[in-house]
């Protein structure tokens, strides 16, 4: 019972996060923004989280996960209010900033919990209970905000997203046991380039950085490329749901895939769906066939997180796994800060058709580069 307690605190949290991003690109659309203005709102999201993540992580690390993660579930909740109370186009460039640095220490914070929780034998799917987390709320964020956004405006719809992280933020108050952590090790505190030198580390950095990219660009291109062939809020929502679906439904599937499949198959196959669908969204110009490659799309991206986290957590040096996850969030949130910009900018000179065919060429590149290390050296 106590894993499904550290999924509700994810759920709730994630949520929030999840639909406040795709609210905010259409709520600066409302108020006239561009989708060069559109990039540079979204990459705040992530501008701060890429410059702070490794000191979150060793924060943590020292500190423990408990009050970092109740200050990040209430920024929040603050960072989607923000909005409804001042609703202007220069209210979303400050809550952006907010929500990402606060769901920066969500994220940080969970991993460890769900990495510390249980034994090493566990930790697997300890991890595949926290991406399907990450599933309940992707489908869940996008939906909620495509439908209040209809109903209740895009300033309304920010201020019902903030509920969730301060019903989360509750809970996690009312616990009196501690949250789980790993032990303290004289190794904490070393070197941040040491951890480069340990060559499984390495690669999961890469690979996972990758993917992460083609996860976390889809919530900025789907938005951008749904109102431009006309969609409605809702439509969209449903399509971006579509694509949390598929990622519930293959990490359902995950104790039988570690079981039997070899993990850097995992990871050449996710790359590798990922990258034909992105190769093919251009193509689509209605709901229906958006539906049908989010949902292929979820299912390659889906498969591959609990992989990677479980690597990462197993080849960190003990006590520096809070540290390693917030070098790849650093790695993440560098991508996300800069490639927003450079795919606004080229969006409106060129359209979204050589956005998306660069993301697909990366993420085919990335699946050529597991393909050639072969089993046993992809990670």
């Amino acid at each position: 019972m106590e894993i499904l307690y550290f999924v509700a605190l994810n759920v709730l949290g994630h949520v929030a996060f999840v639909g406040a991003r795709m609210t905010t690109s259409l709520f600066a659309l409302r108020l006239g923004a561009g989708p060069g203005t559109v990039g540079m709102v979204m990459a705040l999201f992530a501008a701060l989280p890429m410059l702070l993540s490794v000191t979150a992580g060793r924060l943590i690390d020292h500190a423990g996960p408990r009050r970092p993660l109740m200050a990040a579930l209430i920024g929040l909740a603050l960072g989607s209010a923000l909005p409804f109370l001042v609703p202007r186009l220069e209210t979303l460039f400050v809550s952006s900033t907010i929500l990402g640095v606060s769901f920066m220490f969500v994220h940080i914070g969970m991993n460890t919990v769900i990495g510390a929780h249980g034994s090493v034998q566990d930790r697997p799917m300890n991890f595949a209970w926290l991406a399907l987390a990450f599933s309940i709320s992707g489908s869940l964020g996008p939906l909620i905000a495509g439908f209040a956004i209809e109903g209740l405006g895009h300033a309304a719809a920010l201020l019902l997203l903030a509920v969730f992280p301060a019903i989360a933020a509750v809970m996690l108050g009312l616990r009196k046991r501690p949250l789980p952590r790993p032990e303290r090790h004289p190794a904490a505190g070393g070197r941040l380039l040491d951890l480069f030198q340990v060559a499984g580390l390495r690669h999961a950095f890469l690979v996972s950085g990758v993917l992460a990219t083609g996860w976390d660009l889809y919530a900025f291109l789907m938005p951008l490329y749904g109102a431009q062939i006309g969609l409605a809020p809702a439509s969209i929502g449903l399509v971006m749901a579509t694509f949390a679906v598929a990622t519930f439904v293959v990490r359902l599937a995950m104790r039988v895939l570690i079981r039997r499949v070899q993990q850097w198959v995992i990871i050449l196959a996710s790359m590798a769906v990922a990258g034909a669908s992105y190769a093919l969204f251009p193509l689509a110009s209605s709901a229906g066939p958006l539906v049908a490659l989010s949902f292929l799309l979820g299912l390659g991206l889906g498969c591959a997180q609990p992989v990677i986290m479980s690597l990462l957590y197993e080849t960190a040096p003990p006590g520096r796994q809070s540290e390693a996850v917030g070098v790849r969030t650093t790695l993440i949130n560098a991508s996300q800060t800069f490639i927003p910009l450079g795919s606004g900018a080229l969006a409106s000179a060129v359209g979204m058709g050589p956005v998306f065919g660069v993301l697909a060429a990366a993420l085919l590149c990335g699946a050529w580069y597991v393909r050639k290390r072969g089993p046993g050296k992809a990670l």
